[in-house]
């Protein structure tokens, strides 16, 4: 095993999801797939990442519906490096993302948690090069 390839998470619809994660926070659209008449295959990522990206599941039934929104049990569950905080801490603020936060320094890096539209915790995160404060 060499890395994780993808995450999956359940949204309510593909289209809003895909608004927000290409429009708001920058991603780009890798596939986006017809399966059959329900569903589609998704898939979202940074630009430029190569290993890990976001699979976005549309919720199927009562069971996952209920867990659009809360599916880390309330906790910042995917945490999105950065190399430039400021610029793309002011950019997803001018797209309308939500930051439950001011920026912070920690001793892993800059750190801020926003929300996604439906409500899942995120880090946005500048790592220090050493792991440790500036």
């Amino acid at each position: 095993m060499t890395h994780i390839g993808m995450v999956t998470l359940v949204v309510r619809d593909y289209d809003e999801a895909i608004a927000f994660y290409v429009d708001a926070l920058g991603f780009e659209l890798v596939e986006d797939t017809r399966i059959d008449d329900r569903k589609r295959w998704v898939v979202v990522a940074p630009p430029g990442a190569r290993e890990t990206a976001v699979l976005l599941a549309r919720a199927d039934g009562p069971a996952q519906e209920a867990r659009v929104g809360d599916q880390t049990g309330g906790r910042v569950g995917l945490f999105l490096n950065t190399d430039d905080f400021a610029r793309d801490y002011d950019r997803m603020r001018a797209a309308g993302v939500v930051f439950e936060e001011a920026p912070r320094q920690e001793p892993y890096g800059t750190v801020a948690v926003f929300q996604d539209l439906y409500g899942n915790r995120w880090d946005l995160l500048q790592p220090h090069p050493d792991g440790r404060p500036a």
